[in-house]
């Protein structure tokens, strides 16, 4: 999967799981606990969709690794 790609499946979940995020300003460097205020069943349900429209599974011990958009999206580049 390249960047753009994985972008837009980054994107296209969050706004899936958290309708309230502007994503035309979103940060990359934002973390999706902390500063896009999901809570840890909307994390499950970030992973839970992004396994689903792209295939790649983020195994709980991963997920230090994508605590950020920019980690996610470059999560999805190496995996996907």
């Amino acid at each position: 999967m390249n960047e753009q790609d994985a972008r837009q499946a980054v994107h296209t979940a969050i706004g899936q799981v958290a309708p309230d995020v502007d994503l035309d300003g979103l940060d990359e460097a934002s973390r999706l606990r902390q500063d896009l205020e999901l809570d840890s069943l909307d994390f499950l349900r970030l992973v839970e969709t992004i396994d689903e429209s792209t295939g790649v599974d983020i195994p709980e011990r991963d997920y230090a690794e994508v605590s950020t958009v920019k980690g996610l999206i470059g999560y999805l580049v190496a995996r996907g």
